[in-house]
């Protein structure tokens, strides 16, 4: 997936409010739109170097969008609308085996209780295919895991829904897929954490022992471009 281009540095003056971010890009101070609603945790410290785009729109309140952050590991993609197109292109050009052979994809299908899955994949002699994206972005060297990506970075009770509504997919007779697009390139597993969010760890419990699978894929995340490079294991 490209990036819009071309992407303006700076240097992260502060985060807040979740979804505000105040960046200094060379002596001109611009607030960002930073689209990530968790804890950012180690991707929000002062004067980290970004990567922020650029709306063309004028009537964009706020024309700057937070894309990239750099730390000790790389570059990290904390934009969290980016994983479905990323997943979604890897899909169409069959490079994640699990999920090829469909003949068709489609994106925001309603499904469960209130809910739209991320991609329905469908082939008239298969069962349908229901895939939920998750971004992952966190890795704390200190952590729990350390050496792992892990998700979630914070509570997410819409995450535990989601486990729970594939799980009943499955159920059903369709086949459930939870994916992990980790947008960093520094991990070699990828872990729950169960310490920020045990009832998003039981759900994923319950959604295996049904029968949903899990994938994770690292990225290749550049300036110009985000896409899966290679999956690493998912060890709950």
């Amino acid at each position: 997936m490209d990036l819009p281009t071309p992407l303006h540095e700076g240097r992260l003056i502060k985060r807040y409010k979740r979804f505000l971010a105040d960046v200094d890009l060379g002596g001109e101070t611009v607030t960002a739109h930073c689209p990530n609603p968790g804890a950012m945790t180690g991707l929000k410290e002062p004067g980290l170097r970004v990567w922020l785009s650029l709306s063309p729109d004028p009537k964009r309140k706020l024309p700057y969008t937070l894309e990239l952050v750099e730390t000790k590991g790389g570059l990290v993609g904390i934009h969290t609308g980016r994983p479905n197109a990323i997943v979604a292109e890897a899909i169409a050009d069959g490079r994640i085996p699990e999920l090829a052979g469909y003949e068709s994809l489609r994106r925001e299908v309603k499904y469960g209780v209130n809910s739209r899955i991320d991609m329905l994949l469908e082939s008239p002699e298969r069962p349908a295919c229901y895939v939920e994206v998750k971004n992952v972005h966190l890795v704390r060297p200190d952590g729990p895991n350390p050496g792992a990506h892990e998700f979630p970075d914070s509570v997410t009770a819409r995450g535990a829904k989601h486990l729970d509504e594939l799980a009943a997919m499955v159920e059903a007779g369709h086949r459930a897929v939870m994916m992990f697009c980790i947008q960093r390139m520094d991990g070699d597993r990828l872990a729950l954490a169960r310490d920020i969010d045990p009832k998003y760890g039981a759900a994923f419990d319950r959604a295996l022992e049904a029968g949903v699978e899990a994938l994770a894929w690292e990225c290749d995340v550049r300036r110009e471009r985000i896409v899966l490079s290679r999956p690493v294991p998912v060890v709950g």
